[in-house]
């Protein structure tokens, strides 16, 4: 059984792109936004996935994730995905032993900039960088699924 356990932060500033190790464009898109069983399509680095995931408890979800040919995740993408579609680049960071994803959005959620940590288990101690703000792990107007509902931009309007 796949599990995810993750941990999610707005950022105090940008110092992190100081320390960044990796990075990879990603265009992801959702069948479903049940709360219950998000059914995701992501095409990354030419790499297709097709994610399953179940509804969040405090940090923790259902995860299941298959690999998918490049070309039919682009396809379901163009056709059939729920809109609009998510664009971020994912910088890798790591930070005292652990490996932080900072996600920069662009298209309708340009703005949007948040840092993500995968657990081993929900109880794992680790330190916060200094440039990590507020958790927003629980928020579910972060969630991916909810951001093509309500995308960023329309926060100020809305809030």
């Amino acid at each position: 059984m796949g599990v995810e356990i993750e941990r999610k932060f707005l950022l105090r500033n940008n110092d992190w792109q100081q320390a960044v190790v990796g990075e990879k464009r990603l265009r992801q898109g959702f069948l479903s936004t049940d709360p219950e069983r998000t059914l995701r399509v992501r095409l990354a680095d030419g790499q297709g996935t097709l994610t399953i995931k179940g509804l969040t408890r405090g940090s923790r979800r259902l995860e299941f994730d298959y690999p998918i040919p490049a070309e039919e995740a682009a396809r379901l993408l163009d056709e059939l995905c729920l809109r609009p579609l998510i664009e971020k680049i994912r910088y890798e960071v790591p930070y005292a032993g652990m490996l932080w994803e900072i996600d920069v959005f662009s298209g309708v959620n340009a703005g949007l900039v948040v840092a993500e940590v995968e657990l081993s288990d929900e109880g794992q101690v680790f330190t916060l960088p200094p440039w990590v703000g507020d958790e927003v792990t629980g928020d579910p107007r972060y969630y991916n699924a909810n951001l093509i509902r309500r995308p960023f931009s329309s926060w100020a309007k809305a809030d």
